[in-house]
């Protein structure tokens, strides 16, 4: 098995389920050793109350092929964040790749309403989440990384840069906090640039997470049942193709021609070759607008 980021170190922040998780086992799957980190563990959860934990995500990258670490943080907490990254150093001394990937706040956005009835303080603990993580988890964690040339810092948003120029996207508090860390990624790369590494923004698709196949009331070997109630369901793919995407660029040796772009799963295996589980290759956001925007009736055979 080809395993190109042996040696490498990275760090998932937000690696308790979802894209997160997806990204981590993936990283290890190409060999790299991975600090996933959030907030729900075996013995205590966040406010979102899921039952998935970083110790179960930490177990799944070392049966990929790398080596999960789990370690409990809150990014929201500078003095957790700055413990966390100086462990990375006293072990490794390095950090190759960077993902900035910690939300938390699906029970917090409410559909379609307007900025004045939408609760405030919601509103502001999804900016707090989205943005505040990042930007603190940054500060902290960007010298290590900047420290030897060719790291990869991933901003995880929802969306590509070009579809959100054109569609709101359900309320004004997440349309900010999606959108945000799309910018943020492109200030990112005007900063790493210069100093030998690469930034970029990365959306996954419709994505099969544990919460998403829930509310479908299907597994992942049933999701497909998925698309009786929501026909354009059949264009989701499962966390774990996002994840590659990811390990594909970290493992690309000329991945600054990517620095500053706002980039997708569906993209990105176009360009590296990589499938999801199912041997597919979903264009989830192609999808949305050349069927979803534009009235047609769900057909994703063309689009995988």
């Amino acid at each position: 098995m080809t395993r190109p980021l042996e040696g490498r170190i990275a760090l998932v922040a937000g690696a308790t389920r979802g894209a997160g998780r997806g990204i981590a086992v993936a990283l290890g799957e190409a060999g790299a050793t991975v600090y996933a980190t959030g907030r729900t563990t075996r013995t205590q959860r966040s406010e979102v109350g899921r039952p998935e934990t970083i110790e179960e995500t930490a177990e799944l990258v070392t049966a990929a092929g790398g080596r999960g670490v789990a370690v409990a943080v809150d990014h929201l907490e500078p003095a957790q964040v700055a413990a966390l990254v100086a462990r990375i150093d006293a072990e490794h001394g390095r950090l190759d790749v960077l993902v900035n990937d910690i939300w938390g706040a699906e029970h917090l956005f409410e559909w379609d309403t307007p900025v004045w009835e939408h609760d405030l303080a919601a509103g502001l603990r999804i900016l707090r989440l989205a943005l505040d993580t990042h930007l603190i988890t940054s500060h902290h964690a960007l010298a290590l990384l900047l420290r030897r040339p060719g790291g990869l810092v991933v901003e995880v948003t929802d969306g590509t840069a070009a579809y959100n120029a054109r569609n709101y996207r359900i309320s004004m508090f997440y349309d900010l906090a999606k959108t945000s860390a799309t910018r943020m990624a492109w200030g990112l790369a005007l900063e790493v640039g210069p100093r030998g590494a690469t930034a970029v923004a990365i959306t996954p698709g419709w994505m099969r997470s544990e919460a998403m196949l829930e509310h479908y009331g299907v597994t992942e070997a049933t999701w497909r049942d998925g698309t009786e109630r929501t026909p354009h369901f059949c264009i989701s793919e499962t966390p774990r193709f996002v994840g590659r995407a990811v390990a594909a660029l970290a493992a690309d040796g000329d991945v600054a021609r990517w620095n500053g772009q706002s980039l997708s799963s569906g993209g990105l295996s176009r360009e590296y070759g990589f499938t999801d589980l199912d041997g597919t290759r979903p264009d989830c956001w192609r999808y949305m607008v050349e069927v979803v925007d534009a009235g047609a009736p769900a057909d994703d055979a063309p689009y995988r």
